[in-house]
């Protein structure tokens, strides 16, 4: 949404935009978690196997690469935090 857009809203529509972001934090939250969480039982796994083929290490990438995307996806709350800022609506 750009800011602009934003300056035109009214304060509920700001309050339902920010219930929006909330959700959204949560859910990039508990998905970078829950990633990481394959992650380190996986390699928890591989370290305490008697065998200890690193082809098994391959399919970890997986939750490395949706980390890394999920961590890198623009904060676009940036700009309704400035304006809920600015209405003194936080």
């Amino acid at each position: 949404m750009d800011k602009n857009d934003l300056y035109k809203l009214t304060d509920e529509a700001l309050l339902e935009q920010k219930k929006k972001m909330m959700k959204s934090k949560l859910w990039y939250s508990l998905s970078i978690g829950f990633l990481s969480g394959i992650l380190v039982f996986g390699v928890v796994s591989w370290l305490l196997s008697s065998e200890k083929r690193f082809g098994i290490l391959f399919p970890l990438l997986i939750p490395v690469f949706l980390i890394y995307k999920l961590a890198k996806t623009p904060n676009n709350n940036k700009e309704l935090e400035a304006v809920l800022k600015e209405r003194n609506l936080l």
